[in-house]
């Protein structure tokens, strides 16, 4: 069964706190939080375009909801109990900053039906969080993702790397930290530099240096088996393609690219297949792989079939039904 989240973005105005790196409206194109009306019509507006027989969840997204007054959470919480109700729609999820996490909120969160809080954690170690000026340390981190498990919902880690103070060992110990608290759900953005945020005026003064493109991607390709065989859903690698990054006009420097995923992906599968050997009497090729895995395998415009084509004249991906995530084998021809 496909599976489908109804965004509604809930903006800066709800977070009580600006982060180095943030300037939400640039990044999701909002500026206002919605009203109930504004929400059902949302809802309904995305439940005509929708298959009947999906897995449909709508997701509070883009600034901290439950640093709204309780009252306005439940305000928009409730216009989205009649769609539950109905069967329209089966969860509700929420992203919100861990200093935001109390007794009385997973209160009404539970009551209003909500199936996964998500925290935009960032990093777990002390001097990443200070430079980026997150407003909490890591036990903050520690104990709101203690509580959400303790209550029965389901909890999302969000994290970021190459922020301020950042180092591939202080990112590689946030994603074991994060499985250790229990995430069933990730989500991994490298740091860009947004115009009109304190990080892009560090990154004008040459105080900070964004990773390249290349950098970002193999380092999330260490994170990603880490989350994998853990058994937690990664559910996006990089941000989400808003009007602002891409037309450039918000995208002052960094590892933006629409596609980021699929680097990552790309570049998982590279590190699999440059190790193929190529026998001297062999000109084609034949790497069987999951169907699920195939364009994948391929690359990024193909650009793994294009590596490999530099050793044989034909390379050929064919799915194998018996295969599963990235194993594969090889048929010289």
């Amino acid at each position: 069964m496909r599976h489908f989240t109804i965004p509604i973005f809930i903006p800066m105005q709800a977070c009580p706190h600006r982060c180095i790196f943030c300037d939400q409206h640039a990044i999701a194109g909002h500026s206002a939080v919605p009203d109930a009306i504004a929400v059902k019509e949302i809802i309904r507006n995305h439940l005509a375009t929708l298959p009947v027989d999906a897995q449909i969840e709508v997701g509070f997204f883009g600034g901290t909801f439950t640093g709204l007054p309780l009252a306005r959470q439940e305000k928009l919480l409730h216009a989205v109990q009649p769609f539950v109700a109905s069967g329209d729609v089966q969860s509700i999820r929420l992203s919100t900053r861990p200093d935001m996490i109390d007794d009385k909120v997973l209160e009404l969160l539970l009551k209003m039906k909500v199936g996964t809080v998500e925290l935009g954690a960032q990093s777990m170690d002390e001097e990443v969080l200070r430079l980026s000026e997150r407003g909490h340390d890591a036990a903050c981190v520690d104990r709101a993702a203690h509580k959400i498990k303790a209550s029965g919902l389901r909890l999302g880690l969000q994290m970021m790397t190459g922020l301020p103070g950042d180092t591939p060992e202080k990112t590689l110990a946030t994603a074991k930290k994060f499985v250790e608290m229990g995430a069933n759900d990730v989500r991994i953005y490298p740091a860009v530099v947004v115009l009109g945020t304190p990080l892009a005026d560090l990154y004008m003064r040459g105080e900070y240096i964004p990773q390249s493109l290349q950098e970002a991607v193999e380092q999330v390709a260490t994170l990603v088996p880490i989350f994998e065989s853990a058994g937690i859903n990664i559910i996006r690698l990089g941000l989400h393609p808003s009007a602002g990054l891409l037309d450039g006009s918000a995208l002052v420097a960094g590892p933006f690219h629409v596609s980021f995923g699929e680097l990552v992906h790309t570049e998982l599968w590279r590190q699999k297949l440059v190790l193929i050997e190529h026998p001297g009497n062999c000109d084609e090729v034949m790497i069987y792989v999951a169907a699920s895995a195939r364009n994948a395998a391929i690359g990024h415009k193909a650009a793994n079939r294009r590596m490999l084509e530099t050793h044989f004249k034909k390379v050929r991906f064919v799915a194998d039904a018996a295969l599963k995530n990235r194993d594969f084998y090889v048929d010289y021809r």
